[in-house]
């Protein structure tokens, strides 16, 4: 890599919003916010909305709205294609 043109990568701590799991990992993300980690460092804390903790495909809960029908409302709309 070429010096000086890459922003830095350092530690961070990501928090989710909406269950508070936090976890450690690396970033160019810069947050004027910090937080005492557990091995006794203070890393900068970037609250992301969603997380895998909280994102519904991940977490089990999402659901399928308008599965069936799909077809049916195209042809109603565009008419059926004949071959």
């Amino acid at each position: 890599m070429k010096p000086a043109i890459h922003p830095e990568y350092h530690p961070v701590v990501f928090q989710d919003a909406n269950t508070g799991t936090a976890f450690l990992t690396r970033s160019t993300a810069r947050s004027d916010r910090t937080i005492a980690w557990s091995d006794g460092n203070t890393y900068p804390l970037i609250v992301a909305d969603v997380t895998s903790e909280s994102h519904p495909f991940w977490t089990g809960t999402a659901r399928t709205l308008d599965v069936a029908g799909r077809v049916e409302k195209f042809e109603r709309k565009y008419g059926r294609r004949r071959p």
